[in-house]
């Protein structure tokens, strides 16, 4: 399993009338785990596309436990628990402090650049994880 915490502060428009981070938001929170998970793991996103990969989004779940408030700061935990073949699962985990405020996953798809088709889990992704799921 690899696993990675990384943090946002609430902004002011993050918010709406009733003065909680809007539910919309939390796609972009998970986006911001996602993209810090993949670095820490060894690449950006962008180095992905250079090598010829996206990973489009194609099912996401949340569930909301608790709002999140102007100003403080979350901690977007972001992990996946197991290889990817075709597909990219990534688990979220949003929290301020002790308070869970939401939890729920992203699934990508490995596309080819140059095709726009589906494509296996690209081996210089495999080579970033393998050592993170060693038996």
């Amino acid at each position: 399993m690899v696993k990675f915490v990384t943090t946002v502060r609430i902004r002011y428009a993050d918010t709406d009338q009733m003065k909680f981070v809007y539910n919309g938001k939390y796609l972009e929170f998970f986006e911001v785990g996602r993209t810090e998970l993949i670095r820490e793991m060894g690449m950006s996103y962008k180095q992905m596309e250079e090598a010829g990969f996206m990973l489009p989004l194609y099912d996401t779940y949340i569930r909301f436990h608790s709002p999140a408030y102007y100003d403080e700061i979350l901690e977007i935990e972001s992990s996946m628990s197991s290889k990817p073949m075709a597909k990219l699962k990534i688990d979220y985990c949003i929290k301020v402090g002790e308070r869970l405020i939401a939890t729920g996953y992203t699934q990508h798809a490995f596309v080819s650049v140059a095709t726009g088709r589906p494509v296996r889990s690209p081996e210089l992704f495999n080579k970033l994880i393998e050592k993170y799921f060693e038996e």
